[in-house]
C-alpha cells in the first residue's frame, strides 16, 4: 500500500528512517565537493554540519542508537585501520622512538594539566589528576587525511600511531584510578584483575586473533564472509578490551596489528575495508562527534568561558610541545613535526569518556544541597568547545603538513625510482589459477600505476566458439578480480596456431617486462608443461618469467623461503627480479629467508639496509641437496626459487631437475620459480663483465638506490 509523506514525517527531529539515512548521505556526499574547493578539510566539514543537524543545532537528527551504534564503528575503524595500514618493520624499528613519543604527548600535557587545575582553577589533587589526563589522550580524528594522501608509512606518521596507543592505555588507567580511589577500591585484588586482564585481552588478539584468521582466509573465499569476518573481529576485540577494563578504542588498533600481515594492502579485501570505512562508518563518526557540540555553552556564564580556554591552551600547547619535543629528539623534518601534532592534537573520544565519568561520580553535595560532582559542568561545557577548536586545528594542520609529505615523496620516487616501465602479463588457461595469480601480480608491483597488468588467453582454433567463451570466462574473472583491488587489468585473446609463439608476440607488442604463468593444482609440473617452459617461455629474451603454483591464499602464507644460485647477484637483471620477490615481503609483511652463497648473501644483506622488512639470511651453496631446505618449511611457509637459463652465469645442471624436486616434495605448498630475462648474448656479456668488474659494489649500489626505494 503507497502512503504520501505526511507532516508527521517532516516534524523534527527526524523520526522516518529513510529521511533519517538520506540527510546523512547528503551531508556525507556534499562536505567534501563544497569544501575541497576552498581548502578545507572535508573531515572539519562533517563536524560542523553534525552541529548543524544535531539536537544542539536546528534539531533535525536526534543523537539516537542508530547514529551511536554506527559512529562508534566508525571510531573503532580508525583505529583499526591505523593498526592494519602501519609498516611493521617500521612500527618494530621506530618502537622505542614511540615510547618516547608516547611519553612526551602523555606526561607534558599532563604536568601542565595538574598545574592549572590546582592553582588556577582550585581543584583538590584527585580532581587535578583526572582534570589533567583529558589532555593526554587524544584522538587519531584526522587520520584518514593521512590515508587518503598516502603517507601512512612514512616514519614520523608510524611514531604518532604507536604513541596514541601509549599514551591512551596511561590516561584511560589514570581515569581507572581516580574511580577506583574515589569508590575506594584501589587495592592489591584491583591491580591483580587489571594487570592479568589487560595481559590475556593482549595475548587472545595479537597470537590468538591471527591463528583464527588464517584459519578462516584459507577455508572461506567468498568476499562478503571475509569482510564480514573483518567486522567480528574488530568488535571481539573492542568487547574483550572493555572486559579486561580498558578502552575499546586499544583493542581495534590491536585488532588491525593482528590482522596486518593477513590482508595485504594491495588486496581487494584491504580495498573493501578501506572504502566502506571512508564512505560509511568514519563520516557516521564524525558527525557524531559534531552532533555533541553545543554553541550556547559558550555564552552561559564566565566560568565556561574561561574553563573552556584554559583547556584549549592546556590542549593544544601541550600537545604541540610534545611534537617538537620528538621532532628535536628524532631529528625528524618540520613537515614530519607538522604531521605529528596535526594528528595528536584532536580531543574527542577518550576526552569525552574521562569528563563524562567524572561529571557521573558525585562526590559530595554543595552548601545549597546540590551533587558536587568530581567535574563540574563547567569541564563538561569546555570538553565541547575543546573537541570543535581541537578537531579544527587537527585538520588544518594534518593536511597542510600531509600534502608537503606527498610532494617530497612523490620528488623523491620521480628521482629515484626504476625508469624502466613495468608491464606485467599473465597467461592464463585455468580458472582455478586466477584469483592466486592475480593476487600475487598486486603484490609483485613496484609502481602505484594501475594501468599496467594485462591478461592474456590464446586460442588455437579461430573459429572453435567454445574457446572463444572459455577465454571470455577467464578474463572476465580476472577483469572482476584486479577492480576489486581498485586495479585495472587489461584482457588480451589472441588466435594464433602456437601458444608460445602467442605469448612472444604480446610480450613485444606490449613491452611487457614480467610475465606470469600458473601452474594447475590438481596437475603440478606435467611433461608438457616442463617441454613448453624449456622449449618455449625460456626462449623469450625480454621479460621475466614467473612460474607460480598456489594451494594457498597469498595473504596466508607466513615465511617465504628464497634459495638464490651461485652467480645470482652477477646477473644483469637480477636486481629488477629481485625487487618484485622484495615487494612480496614489503606488501604482505611476511617474513623472508634468503639462502644462497657468501658473495650473493652478502649484496642482498647490502639491500636489506635501504628497506625494512623481516629477512633472514643463511648461507646456502648445495643446490644437490635442496631437499634439507624444504625440510625446514612448515604449515604456511611457501618457496620462491631462483632460476637461469642454460647459457646464463648463474645456470646450475641441478636446476633440470627442480620440477621433480617440487611435484615430490612441494605440492602441498606454494612456490615461485624466477627466471630473470636473457638479452641478446653479446649485451649480456658485457653487462656481466661490468658487474664482475665494479669494485667495491659501487655499481651495484647505483642499481639498488634506484630500485629500492
Amino acid at each position: 500500500m503507497i502512503t504520501l509523506l505526511s507532516v508527521s514525517h517532516l516534524a523534527l527531529p527526524l523520526e522516518d528512517p529513510i529521511l533519517k539515512f538520506l540527510v546523512v548521505l547528503i551531508i556525507i556526499l556534499s562536505a567534501p565537493l563544497l569544501l575541497n574547493k576552498i581548502k578545507v578539510p572535508h573531515l572539519l566539514g562533517l563536524i560542523i554540519a553534525g552541529a548543524v543537524v544535531g539536537p544542539n543545532g536546528f534539531n533535525i537528527l536526534s543523537r539516537d542508537s542508530s547514529i551511536v551504534v554506527t559512529g562508534t564503528t566508525g571510531l573503532l575503524y580508525i583505529m583499526f585501520l591505523a593498526g592494519l595500514e602501519i609498516d611493521l618493520a617500521e612500527f618494530k624499528k621506530n618502537k622505542w622512538k614511540s615510547m618516547g613519543f608516547g611519553a612526551y604527548t602523555f606526561f607534558i600535557p599532563f604536568t601542565i594539566g595538574i598545574a592549572a587545575a590546582h592553582f588556577i582553577l582550585d581543584f583538590n589533587w584527585l580532581t587535578s589528576f583526572l582534570f589533567a589526563s583529558i589532555f593526554s589522550s587524544h584522538t587519531l580524528i584526522s587520520y584518514p587525511l593521512v590515508s587518503k594522501l598516502g603517507v601512512v608509512k612514512n616514519r614520523a606518521v608510524n611514531v604518532t600511531v604507536g604513541g596514541t596507543v601509549i599514551t591512551d592505555i596511561a590516561t584511560l588507567l589514570v581515569l581507572a584510578i581516580v574511580v577506583g580511589m574515589t569508590t575506594g577500591e584501589v587495592n592489591a585484588a584491583f591491580w591483580t584483575k587489571l594487570s592479568v586482564g589487560i595481559i590475556l585481552f593482549a595475548a587472545i588478539v595479537l597470537f590468538g586473533f591471527p591463528i583464527i584468521a588464517r584459519w578462516f582466509f584459507k577455508k572461506v573465499n567468498d568476499k562478503i564472509s571475509q569482510y564480514i569476518f573483518v567486522l567480528v573481529m574488530i568488535y571481539l576485540a573492542a568487547l574483550l578490551a572493555e572486559v579486561a577494563g580498558i578502552e575499546a578504542i586499544i583493542g581495534a588498533f590491536l585488532a588491525g596489528l593482528a590482522l596486518n600481515k593477513l590482508i595485504p594492502h594491495t588486496s581487494s579485501l584491504m580495498n573493501r575495508v578501506e572504502f566502506v570505512g571512508n564512505a560509511i562508518f568514519i563520516p557516521f563518526f564524525l558527525i557524531s562527534v559534531g552532533m555533541l557540540i553545543d554553541f550556547n555553552v559558550f555564552f552561559k556564564d564566565f566560568e565556561t568561558i574561561k574553563v573552556a580556554f584554559l583547556m584549549i591552551v592546556i590542549s593544544i600547547g601541550g600537545k604541540y610541545l610534545a611534537s617538537l619535543a620528538t621532532q628535536k629528539s628524532f631529528s625528524y623534518t618540520k613537515a614530519e613535526g607538522g604531521i605529528i601534532f596535526g594528528l595528536s592534537s584532536a580531543s574527542a573520544a577518550a576526552t569525552l569518556a574521562t569528563v563524562t565519568v567524572g561529571y557521573n561520580i558525585i562526590i559530595g553535595e554543595t552548601a545549597t544541597g546540590e551533587p558536587l560532582r568530581l567535574l563540574d559542568e563547567s569541564v563538561l561545557n569546555g570538553s565541547i568547545l575543546l573537541i570543535l577548536i581541537s578537531c579544527t586545528i587537527s585538520s588544518f594542520v594534518t593536511q597542510k603538513n600531509g600534502e608537503k609529505l606527498q610532494k617530497a615523496d612523490n620528488e623523491s620516487t620521480i628521482s629515484e625510482s626504476n625508469p624502466e616501465e613495468e608491464n606485467i602479463l599473465l597467461a592464463v588457461n585455468h580458472l582455478n589459477t586466477i584469483e592466486p595469480m592475480t593476487s600475487l601480480a598486486l603484490l609483485l608491483k613496484s609502481k602505484k600505476t594501475s594501468e599496467n597488468l594485462f591478461a592474456l588467453n590464446i586460442i588455437n582454433e579461430e573459429k572453435n566458439e567454445s574457446s572463444k567463451k572459455h577465454a571470455d570466462k577467464l578474463l572476465d574473472a580476472m577483469v572482476n578480480m584486479g577492480a576489486a583491488a581498485d586495479m585495472k587489468v587489461t584482457p588480451l585473446i589472441r588466435y594464433d596456431a602456437d601458444i608460445i609463439t602467442g605469448i612472444a608476440n604480446v610480450i613485444k607488442e606490449y613491452s611487457i617486462t614480467d610475465l606470469m604463468v600458473g601452474i594447475d593444482h590438481e596437475k603440478g609440473f606435467s611433461p608438457s608443461f616442463i617441454y613448453n617452459l624449456r622449449t618455449g617461455y625460456l626462449k623469450n629474451n625480454m621479460a621475466n618469467i614467473f612460474v607460480y603454483h598456489a594451494v594457498q591464499p597469498v595473504s596466508t602464507v607466513q615465511r617465504y623461503f628464497v634459495i638464490l644460485p651461485e652467480n645470482a647477484s652477477q646477473e644483469p637483471r637480477f636486481f629488477q627480479t629481485l625487487l618484485k620477490v622484495w615487494n612480496i615481503a614489503r606488501n604482505s609483511g611476511s617474513k623472508i629467508e634468503f639462502y644462497g652463497n657468501e658473495t650473493t648473501i652478502a649484496t642482498i644483506e647490502k639491500i636489506k639496509k635501504k628497506v625494512n622488512i623481516d629477512a633472514a639470511f643463511i648461507i646456502f651453496n648445495d643446490w644437490d641437496n635442496l631437499t634439507k631446505v624444504f625440510d625446514k618449511m612448515k604449515d604456511n611457509d611457501a618457496l620462491i626459487l631462483f632460476m637461469a637459463h642454460e647459457s646464463m652465469v648463474s645456470y646450475l645442471p641441478q636446476m633440470r631437475q627442480v620440477p621433480n624436486y617440487l611435484n615430490q616434495y612441494l605440492r602441498e605448498r606454494n612456490f615461485l620459480l624466477v627466471f630473470p630475462s636473457y638479452q641478446n648474448e653479446d649485451d649480456y656479456r658485457k653487462d656481466v663483465r661490468n658487474i664482475a668488474n665494479a669494485n667495491d659494489f659501487v655499481e651495484i649500489g647505483k642499481i639498488i638506490g634506484k630500485l629500492f626505494k
